[in-house]
């Protein structure tokens, strides 16, 4: 089922001078995000981030014309999400606004004087009518009337969506509440209740305005999932850890559960249990597609036993399980058709770089291919009448956008074309290569190569090697479908355009080639195994006629950025120059404290040292351009103010472009122009040009 291409949808304006373009052009498409369906109907809704500006679109079936319902028009810095629609399918409650961090403070990257906050919204899909309901997050919406529950202040609040009410506190109870899940009926609401060393699994009475609690232990309780018929809610069991820290240089098995239980009786029983290995450990990247409840009293569910992230299934009452979507691949992006029959999901089956999607039945069975070709697709959804598939696709040339496409079969079709810039330069742009080479080990290692579509014969060309961050993520063939690496695409096309080669690198550590090398020995701060694939990025680099072995630099963004600073603090004699966006420096800081992994103990807080930047600083010589926003969460912002003491005493040279009051994944569209403008400059004056 071929997917139609942007030319065939888009009007593309040619592009002078070789295919030169703007680094304000490659970033003007559209970021599409928050793919969902409505309950029934044809109608869907996604987040469209134009340059900063974040708004909500709609479109129905069958013909899908897409329009904007909201009317936000600044680079506010102020991210759309959580998408729900109502149970009529009428209006959309969004999240508006960023999570706090630990001093209680909203995300606030454009310094305004008043501050921000994160509020909860509904807007009206018919004529865009738009209201506040409260300041909150994490909103669901009762399926039987106008109930919307939210979380604020790690409690549970209501307020109604389409009368106006004041929020208020649905009920009081010990523990960090969360993860709230309303019954079929809309009677009842299940919740997680954590604290701390356990967690439980609690169940409000709407009507009787009670709480109990579900099978309470002293394990750790999650995940809670309604079956069809509203009678049992199944969830995971992980067991208790303890007080006592895991150490360091070992990968611990996480075992875990899958209970039922009766709703009525509050009676429980396990129906499903994981090996006690560290395969069979509760998949870290599943996320909320670690437990559905399908067809056929069928309950789904994530798992890397065979060493690979697949779904699997099992009978509700207990029994053997069944793979679902076999292969040395791995699953991303589930989505279930209405009558959970049927899994929707994206994988890099039969095509390892990329992302197409794929379709399975609850019972079994050998998976279809939906999508074919050299495009990616991601976040499908089913609409709540089951006739149409909606996702998100890309390809080389053409960024993300929401297709459709009958649910039957055909062809996928773009629905929101008119929203691309008309002079986006995809003409411009090149068709990376898949490149292979192995580490000093013998690993296998993918890559992305860029090279200038006009290089002249025998040119020697200024390379730089890009690490994503995670490090649990994967480049791929094409436009990323996540916003930092969609960007971060954009800026390889960018410097690829100025005349540099640019190989994308996939280290170990990250996904998409199975858990072993998700996992890999001594990764990170337990000893930087993955610095060998940097090197040997180089060596592949060093060793093609076409590229000057003395202007290779490094670039990155989080974990990226980690081992940026690593490759010059180790390798200055390797690499030129480096640009490293919000980087880890020293293991050890990071990790000092408030981690149930065990940092301690002198043995380990030296390994971690020793796998970071500062242990090695002594001998970097190279440039470098450090670029960090100082309301940093992931990475803490002192991570670059103690390098940069360390730099100083060595004298390296170094340049600084420091963000206030901006957080790890720039908010501010500005901000990524600004950030991606300095490095291109800071790689001109340093490794030169073509």
């Amino acid at each position: 089922m071929k997917v139609l291409g942007f030319f065939a949808s888009v009007a593309l304006l040619a592009q002078p001078g070789g295919g030169g373009f703007t680094l304000e052009q490659a970033l003007s498409w559209p970021f599409p995000s928050g793919l969902v369906a409505a309950p029934g109907g044809a109608r869907v809704a996604w987040v469209f981030d134009t340059q900063g500006r974040r708004n909500l679109w709609v479109a129905e079936g069958p013909q899908f014309q897409a329009r904007q319902i909201t009317s936000y028009n600044q680079d506010d810095g102020q991210e759309i999400t959580d998408l729900r629609f109502s149970p009529d399918g009428n209006w959309v409650v969004y999240v508006r606004g960023g999570n706090q961090n630990q001093a209680g403070e909203v995300p606030n990257p454009t310094s305004e004087v008043g501050g921000a906050k994160q509020s909860i919204f509904a807007v009206s899909c018919k004529d865009g009518q738009t209201r506040l309901l409260a300041e909150g997050r994490d909103a669901v919406i009762s399926p039987a009337g106008d109930q919307v529950v939210f979380s604020k202040a790690n409690q549970l609040w209501e307020v109604t969506l389409k009368k106006r009410s004041e929020p208020r506190q649905l009920f009081v109870a010990r523990g960090n509440i969360g993860s709230p899940a309303f019954s079929p009926d809309g009677r009842r609401l299940a919740f997680v209740s954590s604290r701390g060393d356990h967690s439980f699994i609690g169940l409000y009475d709407t009507r009787g305005r009670t709480v109990r609690y579900l099978a309470p232990s002293v394990d750790l309780d999650g995940f809670p999932r309604w079956s069809p018929d509203g009678q049992r809610i199944a969830f995971i069991r992980q067991p208790a850890r303890g007080s006592q820290p895991r150490s360091m240089m070992e990968d611990a098995p996480n075992p875990w559960a899958i209970l039922v239980a009766e709703v009525a009786s509050g009676g429980v029983r396990e129906v499903w249990r994981s090996e006690n290995t560290p395969a069979g450990s509760l998949p870290s990247g599943a996320g909320q597609e670690a437990l559905r409840w399908g067809a056929g009293d069928r309950l789904v569910f994530a798992s890397e036993q065979d060493g690979w992230m697949h779904l699997y299934a099992v009978p509700a009452e207990g029994g053997e399980a069944t793979l679902l979507t076999p292969g040395a691949c791995e699953v991303e992006h589930v989505a279930m058709t209405p009558d959970r029959r049927e899994l929707v999901y994206s994988s890099n089956c039969d095509d390892i770089d990329r992302r197409r999607l794929w379709r399975v039945s609850v019972t079994g069975g050998k998976p279809a291919a939906v999508t074919r070709g050299e495009g990616i697709e991601w976040s499908p959804v089913v609409t709540g009448d089951g006739k149409h598939l909606v996702y998100l696709g890309s390809d080389a040339r053409q960024p993300g956008m929401p297709y459709a496409m009958p649910l039957a079969g055909g062809a996928g079709r773009m629905i929101a074309a008119a929203a691309a810039p008309k002079d986006f330069p995809s003409a411009g742009l090149v068709v990376p290569r898949a490149a292979l080479f192995k580490s000093a080990d013998e690993l296998e290692i993918h890559g992305q190569l860029f090279l200038p579509r006009d290089a002249p014969a025998g040119a020697r060309l200024p390379a730089v090697i890009f690490m994503h961050g995670g490090p649990v993520r994967q480049m791929l063939l094409g436009w990323h479908y996540l916003y930092y690496y969609h960007n971060a695409y954009a800026f390889n096309q960018y410097l690829t355009s100025r005349g540099y080669a640019v190989l994308a690198v996939n280290f170990r550590s990250g996904i998409g080639y199975g858990r072993a090398f998700r996992m890999a020995a001594k990764r990170g701060a337990r000893g930087a195994s993955e610095y060998q694939d940097i090197v040997a990025a180089a060596h592949y680099l060093r060793g093609r006629e076409d590229i000057d072995p003395a202007r290779i630099g490094l670039w990155g963004g989080s974990y990226g950025g980690y081992l940026t600073a690593l490759g010059l603090a180790r390798n200055s004699d390797l690499f030129a120059a480096g640009v490293d966006l919000h980087g880890v420096h020293d293991w050890s800081q990071r990790f000092s404290a408030g981690s149930s992994i065990d940092y301690r103990d002198p043995a380990a807080q030296k390994t971690a040292r020793d796998a970071s930047p500062v242990a090695s600083v002594a001998t970097w010589r190279s440039p470098v351009l450090l670029v960090h926003g100082d309301d940093d969460r992931n990475v803490a912002f002192t991570q670059t103010v103690d390098l940069v003491k360390r730099l100083r005493e060595q004298k390296v040279s170094f340049e600084q472009l420091v963000f206030p009051d901006e957080v790890h994944d720039f908010l501010v569209h500005g901000h990524w122009i600004e950030a991606y403008r300095a490095a291109a400059e800071f790689f001109e004056r340093r490794l030169g040009k073509r």
